[in-house]
């Protein structure tokens, strides 16, 4: 079976991983300061703080700009379900704005229309999360205009996008947010077997991230320290740290981004090309954008081939095809029907959901497996 997405470990990464497992330190240690440094470089930022997970980024950058109960979380329904739990866990309330289909991105224009609603009925969000979906970066430079004057905090759920860029910057700069946000699960632009990251060019935010990953202690306060041993509590926080294991791997791993992103460009403009007379639309990409491809998502055109989306899967992972479809929209899942949202809430999400299907694509994937999604696919819908 040829999987959707997989992660590619080589010999330096297992090298870098072991010598940090014979060092002093493998919690708590240098590769975490390390690999926050390397990934500030990356992303042109000030600030890089590391976490547990993608998860208990979102979580941490919600809590930073502490949301709670009576606040408002807005984002996409096209995505994890993390990227609207977070917002939950912080006991504040999720809403969704819907996507554009061309996309899969948080669209503009549905946002514009219900900001102007909730302006009217004061009821404007604390936090918006546009989520970069598939790799792609959303319109940032819209959001943020749309969120201006509002305040509205901006976090970029980038979970998909490490090695994007907009306007010729990398993806994870906040030029037009308050925090990123990276996850490093094994399917991702790089693996840390788990593990995330938050972006931020404010101090203070990155503060208090690096406080309530380590269980809102401060083991330096400016006063009353009674001797080295002293810490105190301020706030209420989380065991959200990364181990030097990871942050090795992860630093192991920065090193090949360049070109893990490169493969994966190659692989995606290979399926469009190949698969371009097919009755099949790809995701569109502005022209100010690259792609980081985290996937490679085609949308059938149902109407014309007179299959349905569960045959056309089916047919390709009898062929030893590992395809998958991103997302079931957050709204549909029965938890957040029992908060009362229902089918025809975000119709624009629920026509992409039924229609789309991500195709394999990662940096090891070979030139021969790609001719057996490409030949498969093709003779599925021939």
């Amino acid at each position: 079976m040829i999987p959707y997405g997989q992660h590619s470990i080589s010999e330096e990464d297992i090298a870098a991983v072991v010598e940090t497992l014979r060092s002093p330190r493998i919690t708590q240690g240098p590769k975490i300061a390390d690999f926050e440094a390397r990934l500030a470089e990356h992303c042109q930022i000030e600030h890089a703080v590391v976490v547990s997970s993608g998860t208990a980024a979102l979580h941490l950058a919600c809590l930073a700009l502490e949301l709670g109960p009576g606040d408002g979380l807005w984002t996409s329904p096209m995505s994890f379900l993390a990227s609207a739990n977070c917002g939950l866990y912080c006991g504040a309330s999720v809403d969704f704005v819907d996507i554009d289909p061309e996309s899969g991105n948080m669209n503009p224009q549905a946002l514009h229309d219900k900001l102007n609603l909730s302006v009217a009925e004061n009821a404007l969000p604390k936090a918006l999360i546009p989520v970069h979906f598939a790799g792609t970066s959303c319109d940032m430079p819209r959001i943020a205009e749309l969120a201006r004057g509002k305040n509205i905090k901006i976090i970029e759920d980038a979970s998909h996008a490490l090695g994007a860029s907009l306007e010729g910057a990398p993806v994870g700069n906040c030029r037009y947010s308050d925090m990123t946000v990276f996850s490093f699960h094994p399917v991702k632009s790089i693996t840390c077997g788990e593990g995330g990251a938050i972006t931020t060019n404010s101090s203070d935010l990155a503060s208090k991230l690096r406080r309530l990953r380590e269980h809102g202690m401060n083991r330096n306060p400016a006063a009353g320290s009674e001797g080295p041993w002293y810490y105190e509590m301020q706030s209420l926080g989380f065991n959200y740290r990364m181990n030097d294991l990871q942050a090795a791997l992860g630093l192991s791993q920065m090193q090949r981004l360049t070109n893990f992103i490169a493969r994966r460009r190659e692989i995606a403009a290979r399926y469009r090309t190949e698969l371009a007379d097919c009755p099949l639309d790809f995701l569109a990409c502005p022209a100010n954008s690259e792609s980081a491809h985290h996937l490679f998502v085609i949308r059938p055109r149902l109407d014309e081939i007179r299959m349905t989306r569960r045959d056309i899967f089916l047919a390709l992972q009898e062929r030893g095809i590992g395809v998958q479809v991103h997302y079931i929209p957050i709204h549909l899942q029965p938890y957040y029907r029992r908060l009362g949202f229902a089918r025809g809430d975000f119709p624009a999400a629920e026509s992409f959901y039924e229609k789309v299907i991500s195709l394999p694509i990662y940096p090891s994937l070979s030139s021969g497996d790609q001719d057996q999604v490409i030949k498969s696919l093709r003779e599925i819908l021939d």
